[in-house]
């Protein structure tokens, strides 16, 4: 690790201790050549799979893209910032932790995942996204799914 200040590589940890959100580990640190201390940070390397898109088109896996579609979706509902990132979370660690061949993952498991995240969350917010990602062709369709989703929440 080089100094911010000096550049040198030689340096010693004074204290390291877990980072506030769990996620990482925070290193103080003092440089042996200019003595000024620093700070840094370790994480652990998240590998996400490559996204294959509908028409065959693959991009890195991009979280992102979902808090848009998200955010979307509950523009103008009663639902939390805190609540629509613990949906981007969830459905990045279902692509993260599960196992995919070679690495890729279809955007259409991408799009269910984030459908049941919210059809469990909010029936409107469910809707808005269905209704766009579905790419409903006429009112028929968005009506069975309406009363797929009355049907469900009766029961």
């Amino acid at each position: 690790m080089k100094c911010p200040f000096c550049g040198n590589a030689e340096n010693k940890v004074i204290d390291s201790r877990i980072s506030k959100d769990g996620k990482a580990i925070r290193r103080r640190r003092e440089c042996l050549g200019c003595a000024k201390r620093f700070t840094t940070y370790e994480y652990v390397e998240d590998i996400l799979p490559m996204v294959v898109k509908k028409d065959g088109r693959r991009e890195p896996f991009d979280r992102v893209k979902i808090r848009n579609g998200v955010m979307t979706a509950c523009e103008k509902r009663p639902i939390s910032m805190e609540d629509m990132e613990v949906i981007v979370e969830n459905v990045e660690s279902a692509c993260q932790y599960q196992e995919f061949q070679g690495g890729e993952i279809p955007s259409s498991v991408i799009g269910e995942k984030v459908m049941a995240e919210l059809k469990a969350l909010d029936g409107v917010a469910y809707v808005r996204f269905a209704s766009v990602y579905r790419q409903f062709r006429d009112v028929g369709e968005f009506m069975s799914e309406l009363k797929d989703l009355l049907s469900k929440e009766k029961k």
